[in-house]
């Protein structure tokens, strides 16, 4: 089944714009880039398909000068240039050439809607001397979110969902429908898998397929011998890390510092591991600390939750904070909140202060109108945020918000030193729409 994903808003108004560039989509393997561009497709008449992993594709592209290649296609489809045509060059990445015509589909070509896209994408990019800067429209791609995910699985749910605050009457309802999405988790073969069975055992082939396959993926962009053995050891044991990790000796390993940066900044770039570092600023803008110790941030809570084996003890929980303590909960929020930013380069905001025998860490940062608001993914009292507490104790912010099991509520609090502020309670799984909430407060 094909599950409908909102980039493909996106798309339809790209397509309406009379000046548009080509367009490349950029993600992790198996997000769906290929099946989404398929579906939008279906909005043409008159449309060219083609994947550059078949060798008498790719070489059309290595061969031939573009006037000649558009000619070939459109004779060979028995097109024509009165109507506007969709060119669809899947795995881009497989020749160099293709990536740099990309300029000239735009510079001369104006009736070919072209759009790219491929594994790996990132690397190949990264190689490319005359890539053009300018003359292409990109956009990320990423597993399906859990809006989503609710769209397709309980539809009649979503007018409840787009509500802030969510009616009392559907929130359990959402609640068990977040905590199966996170059990899941967002890559769409798994999801399509789920929604047609209904069957949670079947679904440890898919996760062990996907991850095999990027374990496969490191020879593509490994730089060396080394660095794909680093990569390895990171695949294997990186899941287990309990919160920040420390490059030096990873995973209980003999590598060095370097070894294990390098190859974390490739599996970055694979969006299969993000490294993010925290911030100790308190305030707008949020810079990143590079030399403090950085969290990690799989593609998927599902693929994670595989990984560990504990997707079982998912199934009776109330309540996401009481898993792990809680690095379930922010994890997922974290991969929402990715999700929802849309933009290739974003990623989540956290808070450290490191001092002698006093440390505190915020969850979140989120930013809104050039204000940083700080989130905590917890349960329990207001006393138990102690370094939210203290986090407001240092900045000018008189307004916080912790995402739980419970529905919305706000509650008046004052920290140790007796300042006061407002602690807003959203559910969350409405973390993607703290911004809205964040609105109505602020008014």
């Amino acid at each position: 089944m094909y599950i409908f994903r909102s980039a493909t808003k996106k798309l339809e108004a790209w397509k309406q714009d009379i000046r548009k560039k080509p367009m490349i989509i950029r993600g992790a393997r198996q997000v769906g880039k290929t099946n989404l561009v398929l579906h939008f497709a279906n909005s043409y008449e008159q449309k060219i398909l083609l994947n550059l992993e078949r060798e008498e594709e790719r070489i059309l592209f290595d061969t031939m000068p573009i006037d000649k290649l558009v000619a070939f296609l459109l004779l060979k489809n028995g097109y024509t240039t009165q109507k506007p045509t969709l060119l669809f060059i899947d795995e881009i990445q497989e020749s160099e050439k293709a990536i740099t015509m990309l300029r000239f589909f735009y510079e001369d070509f104006p009736y070919l809607d072209v759009i790219a896209a491929g594994s790996l994408l990132e690397f190949a990019l990264k190689n490319i001397k005359s890539f053009p800067v300018g003359r292409v429209h990109q956009i990320a791609l990423f597993p399906i979110n859990f809006e989503e995910f609710l769209e397709a699985s309980q539809p009649h749910l979503m007018p409840y969902f787009q509500q802030v605050p969510v009616s009392d009457i559907a929130h359990t309802l959402l609640l068990e429908q977040f905590h199966l999405y996170t059990m899941i988790g967002g890559m769409p073969e798994v999801i399509a898998h789920y929604l047609d069975t209904k069957d949670m055992q079947s679904l440890s082939t898919i996760y062990g397929n996907l991850w095999q396959g990027y374990r496969d993926d490191v020879r593509k962009y490994a730089k060396n011998d080394t660095e794909r053995k680093v990569i390895q050891h990171i695949l294997s044991y990186a899941h287990l890390e309990k919160d920040r990790i420390k490059y030096q000796n990873f995973g209980k390993s003999s590598y060095k510092s370097r070894e294990v940066s390098e190859a974390f900044s490739a599996l970055d770039m694979s969006k299969i591991i993000q490294v993010v570092h925290p911030t100790t600023q308190l305030g707008y803008p949020i810079i990143p600390d590079l030399k403090r110790s950085p969290r990690l941030q799989f593609l998927d809570t599902g693929l994670l939750l595989y990984l560990l084996n504990v997707q079982a003890e998912m199934i009776q929980m109330h309540d996401l904070c009481d898993m792990m303590r809680g690095k379930i909960a922010q994890h997922i929020v974290s991969q929402e909140l990715i999700a929802a930013e849309g933009s290739l380069h974003y990623k989540p905001h956290f808070w450290v202060r490191e001092r002698d025998n006093s440390n505190a860490e915020i969850d979140n940062l989120f930013v809104a109108n050039h204000t940083v608001y700080p989130v905590e993914v917890k349960s329990g009292k207001t006393g138990r945020l102690r370094s939210l507490l203290q986090y407001i104790d240092d900045t000018n912010t008189h307004i916080a918000i912790r995402l739980s099991v419970s529905p919305y509520s706000k509650e008046s609090s004052q920290t140790l030193t007796k300042k006061p502020f407002i602690l807003h309670n959203i559910p969350y799984y409405h973390c993607t729409k703290i911004g809205e909430y964040l609105t109505q407060i602020t008014n």
